[in-house]
């Protein structure tokens, strides 16, 4: 590692990160065979926040109203700044952990731990800040917990991802969630088919409509979604039908247009079919990912001395909350090689490698970096100011 002024402290964490790594290992695979959806992230939350009261930290859980949420706290030599360091932990239903949120998760926590020690020992300015945030996957925690103001004296926020590759500022999308609901009339589907409206039909014409309007957005937009309910019997014309549809672009402004065609899609259904709609949304919107180039610079100088390949960015990866949490608050949102090149998120195989020699390195990499980036932040008081300056808003 290159000489600087804080050459020792960032040294410490990586000797910290090492002592630790044993239990953190056994902490990421306890969570990847207990995986847990959406909001019932209950035996993760005992077992995250245990470890971190361990090692000193001062926790309250059920925050911002959620139960599954958490905050954690350290201070140093002061109280300012704070640096923010997220934990996610939610499972996808059957796949379990194939986001490799149990890895990423951990990541967080081993380098608020070594960080704690580190600060203690020189004597470091400022205070570290775990958030736990349930439901990524499903719902966007962090935006609850932002309207609750859980990072409102955050200085800087940081994660990591875990991928097939490294990747310092990956690509991911505003999000919003549509729920499309018609409602038409029953009749005999044989008998009398002409005194039904087909709400079905309704359903299949806005998807209908949704496929010939991909022809004409921008090639970023990424339109999908499912039927959640078509009917009650084939011999009955479907009095109700539904549809839950994701909208996703790369900047909020195109999104809401877009948002906007898509809704004229179920609405030109409704007219068509005579079916009354109702629209709603299934869970809450994302912004996209703003990565601060302060802090991403920080982090790759760190990321450098364990990894030998690092991408600036690449395809769109999808979308998250932690785009909402970049929008308040100057963040970084790397991903960590943890499986094999290939390796699809949200696959068995990814979920597979959460739990391997490959992930056991990432986590270990990413605390490290992640521990070093903060480091970096604490010793000079100058950089604050400069992410700030720096987040283009």
């Amino acid at each position: 590692m290159a000489k600087t002024p804080n050459n020792d402290a960032k040294n410490d964490i990586a000797k910290q990160v090492d002592q630790l790594q044993n239990s953190m290992c056994e902490l990421s695979d306890r969570i990847h065979s207990h995986p847990e959806l959406a909001l019932k992230e209950y035996e993760a939350v005992k077992w995250l926040t245990s470890e971190l009261q361990e090692h000193g930290f001062t926790v309250e859980i059920g925050v911002g109203g959620l139960e599954t949420a958490f905050r954690a706290a350290y201070e140093g030599a002061s109280q300012k700044p704070v640096a923010c360091l997220v934990v996610e932990y939610d499972a996808l239903p059957e796949l379990g952990h194939a986001c490799g949120h149990n890895v990423s998760g951990v990541a967080s926590v081993a380098a608020a731990i070594a960080l704690s020690k580190v600060m203690s020992k020189y004597q470091l300015q400022g205070s570290i800040v775990v958030v736990g945030t349930p439901a990524e996957e499903y719902y966007a925690g962090k935006v609850t917990l932002i309207e609750a103001g859980v990072f409102e004296d955050v200085d800087f926020a940081m994660m990591v991802h875990m991928y097939d590759r490294n990747e310092a500022s990956p690509v991911f999308l505003a999000l919003d969630a549509l729920t499309f609901t018609f409602k038409g009339k029953p009749a005999h589907a044989a008998g009398a088919p002409h005194e039904g409206i087909n709400a079905l039909n309704a359903v299949r014409l806005t998807f209908a409509g949704i496929d010939a309007l991909r022809q004409h957005v921008r090639e970023e937009v990424r339109i999908h979604g499912i039927v959640t309910e078509g009917g009650d019997a084939a011999n009955i014309v479907p009095e109700k039908a539904s549809a839950n549809v994701y909208v996703r672009a790369r900047e909020r402004r195109y999104l809401d247009e877009v948002k906007e065609k898509v809704k004229n899609c179920a609405r030109g259904a409704a007219i068509a079919t005579g079916a009354e709609l109702e629209i709603g949304s299934f869970e809450q919107s994302n912004d996209n990912l703003i990565t601060n180039p302060v802090l991403i610079e920080l982090f790759r100088k760190s990321w450098k001395n364990f990894v030998s390949e690092i991408h600036e960015t690449g395809p769109t990866v999808g979308s998250t909350d932690m785009g909402n949490v970049s929008h308040v608050v100057p963040s970084i949102h790397p991903m960590v090689a943890m499986a094999p090149k290939g390796t699809v998120l949200h696959t068995r195989e990814f979920a597979d490698a959460a739990r391997s020699e490959k992930a056991y390195e990432a986590l270990s990499i990413a605390s490290k970096t992640m521990g070093m980036t903060v480091v970096d932040v604490l010793t000079n008081s100058a950089v604050v100011d400069e992410l700030r300056l720096d987040t283009d808003r």
